[in-house]
């Protein structure tokens, strides 16, 4: 895939600063869209995050009504506001065009990088965290796009979600497809033992340490795209497996909820890698790192 030049960003350098267009590097990351570092004429940088066919890695694929193609210059645009009035820091806009969005470069350290040494920046980071997810619609989705009243309710979504998702890894690795009746079993006995619910938080959607900046201090989340309001213990489930022994508990978590949920997000993350490595991914390895982890974290929930 062939990133995009001075050549292609120089008009949106202009608009965003109103300066000449030194250098342009694409940063790691960014499966869906481009993110590119944007050198001016006096050393100045920003960021730019470009929406084109030209930068999503991802193959063709029947998307899910509210989880598919979570990317886009518009769900950026709403899930900033969204995070920004729930009391996250996001990164100020600079621009914004049809298909691209200029944001401030806020240099820093990603969190991961700090997690053992920060841990002033890790503490408010939870704090933030809890802020955002005690933000409550009655509703699920994203914000501007909130699902009916008469919806089917989150663990039936999620449930669905799973389903195809363990049909699609039997197809893909023998050891799921060995086990496949056991574990749409633990999927179906898990769901069955949650209570109903008629609140929801607002939640990041992808939230691992690797999506959040550390900033003169502060905690910046970035790749928002996913935001919507939908249980916290989805977000809850993803953050324990991403931040392991820095994760913080939270006591008010629906532990029954949270168990089904954490067969459901491992079965995503062995699907999602492998349909990724169809296309031309670039970081294969790391890709092929957590779809084998995933594997063995899914299996590992069977009931014995």
């Amino acid at each position: 895939m062939a990133h995009l030049g001075v050549a292609d960003l120089e008009n949106t350098a202009q608009a965003a600063y109103g300066r000449e267009l030194r250098d342009v590097a694409r940063l790691h990351g960014g499966s869906k869209k481009g993110v590119y570092r944007l050198t001016l004429d006096d050393g100045t940088t920003g960021v730019a995050y470009v929406w084109r066919a030209s930068e999503d890695y991802w193959p063709e694929h029947e998307y899910d009504p509210l989880f598919g193609n979570a990317s886009g210059r518009d769900l950026f645009l709403t899930a900033h506001t969204a995070l920004s009035e729930a009391g996250a820091c996001v990164p100020r806009l600079v621009l914004v065009d049809r298909d691209t969005i200029v944001v401030e470069d806020l240099g820093g350290e990603f969190l991961e990088k700090v997690l053992d040494h920060d841990t002033e920046a890790l503490e408010r980071f939870w704090d933030d965290l809890q802020a955002v997810h005690q933000r409550q619609s009655a509703r699920y989705g994203r914000p501007s796009a909130l699902q009916p009243t008469d919806a089917p309710p989150v663990p039936d979504v999620i449930l669905q979600r799973a389903l195809n998702h363990l049909d699609a890894c039997c197809e893909r690795v023998p050891r799921i497809a060995a086990e496949r009746s056991s574990l749409e079993t633990e999927l179906r006995q898990r769901h069955s033992l949650i209570e109903p619910r008629t609140s929801y938080g607002l939640i990041h959607g992808e939230l691992g340490p690797d999506h959040v900046l550390v900033a003169d201090g502060r905690p910046v989340l970035i790749d928002i795209e996913g935001a919507m309001f939908f249980d916290v213990e989805w977000e809850h489930a993803f953050l324990e497996l991403r931040f392991g022994p820095h994760y913080r508990p939270v006591a008010s978590l629906d532990p029954q909820r949270l168990s089904f949920y954490r067969l459901a997000q491992y079965l995503s993350l062995v699907e999602g890698p492998l349909r990724l490595l169809d296309g031309d991914f670039p970081h294969r390895d790391a890709m092929r790192e957590i779809a084998d982890h995933n594997i063995e974290r899914a299996l590992a929930q069977i009931s014995r």
